[in-house]
């Protein structure tokens, strides 16, 4: 069986010593580099170079309908309309055709927690319990244990889209990409040099680096300027008075129709509470005695992004008192779309996947980070909304944002996976040259073009009146 089609083994994570010699029946460190050096003679680097359209490969639109099989179908049209606005926008709604894709290419054979949704706009600033505001992964809906390899190929390809989205070079798509692979590789290797307690402490101050380490002046007056934005955000002062109206005494999450609204769905608040007391108990106890104090007031619907669009996502409305609102999102969870291909979660409910996954992969989470099930047997998972949130403002980057912001993600994406893999062993694998990264380089560029053409597909069928399609203002 080739490197290209067989299936990938998941391996056990072992905790290594910092000596030379095996503990306790653990490989060391350099044991693991050296078992990871010689898993390049089944895989090459050189072959992650490799993209080739399967010879059976699946009808692209067949794979983005298959993916909406349960949503909201008044919600599709938006999410077709945001799908079709450009190549990088459909690549963002198509996570499960590249899955599928990432399937037939070759694999080094070891598993980390994936993100299964890499891409460069799932990467952010949040804030931690501490109130830090941290640079990490973001969106991790569809996280599963899986091939480390399909993370850093969905980032890379993205970095391709984002550049020519942005109207930049191929030769600027090609830097930003090995500078991401590269940051990747090379940080990699410094986890794998780091106590196993240290690569869990590790995080990015977004404060302090984004804005003392972005070259372009103008950038990152624009960073600090969101950030210190960010920081001055309060539910109070700037949520409260844009998703609520006080009416006759009540207060109730108000109308924007159609990303914020009222669905008939949602009439039946005796079963939301009793989901959301199911909810309640995947919290710790300290956290239950503080979510004690709020009481339900709304619930409404509300669409976001662009591959969860359809799914039943809603924003909850509690109260302690008149002046202490909390909004915490509801996000509907389904098999990762990786299931098929990496194998079944090992938790019943793909909101405790999704919150397990997290709580794996983000240096920080969430205060209120939990799950439950819903009337109908719908699995959710439920955080904070936004809570100094803060998205990069990638279209408009020029070459040089383009290739440090790369830089960030690949560390980001090294750290995240070094959490639960074993990173002397993917190190070992990677080496100190630039034959992945290139080769990484290459198949990026090979599946942007791919995905414009399925792009393309996609455009044809809206002309041909195949699909509903609702185009928002810009």
């Amino acid at each position: 069986m080739s490197s290209a089609t067989k299936k990938p083994q998941r391996t056990v994570r072992k905790t290594t010593n910092n000596g030379g010699g095996t503990v306790n029946g653990r490989p060391s460190r350099e044991e693991f580099l050296l078992q990871g050096r010689q898993l390049r003679t089944d895989c090459p680097r050189s072959s992650h170079a490799e993209w080739r359209p399967a010879k059976h490969r699946i009808d692209p639109l067949v794979l983005m309908k298959r993916s909406e099989n349960g949503r909201i179908s008044e919600l599709l049209p938006i999410r077709h309309g945001r799908m079709l606005k450009s190549p990088f926008m459909f690549y963002r709604g198509a996570a499960l055709n590249m899955a599928a894709d990432l399937a037939t290419t070759p694999l080094m054979g070891t598993h980390a927690q994936a993100c299964g949704d890499a891409h460069l706009l799932n990467f952010g600033i949040y804030a931690t319990p501490e109130r830090r505001l941290v640079f990490d992964v973001n969106d991790l809906d569809e996280t599963l244990p899986a091939p480390w390899e399909w993370d850093v190929k969905r980032l890379a390809t993205s970095f391709v889209l984002a550049c020519r989205s942005n109207g930049l070079g191929e030769a600027d798509a090609r830097d930003s990409v090995l500078a991401c692979v590269r940051s990747y590789r090379e940080h990699m290797t410094k986890f794998s040099q780091m106590r196993a307690l240290d690569v869990w402490y590790a995080s990015l101050d977004a404060e302090k680096y984004l804005s003392s380490h972005t070259k372009n002046l103008e950038t990152r007056k624009r960073i600090t300027k969101r950030l210190a934005k960010a920081r001055a955000r309060n539910v109070v002062e700037q949520d409260f008075p844009k998703l609520a109206d006080a009416a006759d005494d009540t207060v109730v999450i108000r109308d924007n129709p159609p990303l914020i609204y009222h669905w008939d769905g949602l009439r039946d608040m005796d079963a939301i509470r009793q989901a959301f007391a199911r909810y309640r108990e995947t919290l710790i106890p300290e956290r239950r005695v503080l979510l004690d104090r709020f009481v339900i007031h709304d619930i409404a619907l509300k669409v976001v992004g662009v591959g969860s669009v359809g799914t039943l996502c809603a924003i909850i409305l509690l109260m302690a008192h008149e002046d202490d609102p909390l909004f915490l999102q509801v996000k509907q969870a389904t098999s990762s779309v990786l299931e098929a291909y990496a194998g079944k979660s090992v938790y019943p409910n793909h909101g405790e996947r999704v919150v397990r996954g997290t709580l794996l992969m983000q240096s920080a989470s969430d205060h209120f980070l939990g799950w439950t099930e819903g009337k109908g047997g719908r699995h959710f998972y439920i955080r904070q909304l936004r809570d100094m949130k803060t998205n990069i403002l990638v279209e408009v980057f020029d070459a040089v944002d383009m290739t440090q912001y790369a830089e960030i993600c690949g560390y980001t994406l090294a750290r995240a996976h070094a959490r639960s893999a074993e990173p002397a062993f993917i190190s070992g694998y990677l080496g100190e040259s630039d034959t992945f990264d290139k080769a990484i380089a290459s198949f990026s560029v090979a599946y942007a073009d791919q995905s414009e053409k399925d792009h393309a597909l996609l455009m044809k069928a809206v002309r041909g009146g195949d699909l509903d399609v609702v185009m928002e203002a810009e």
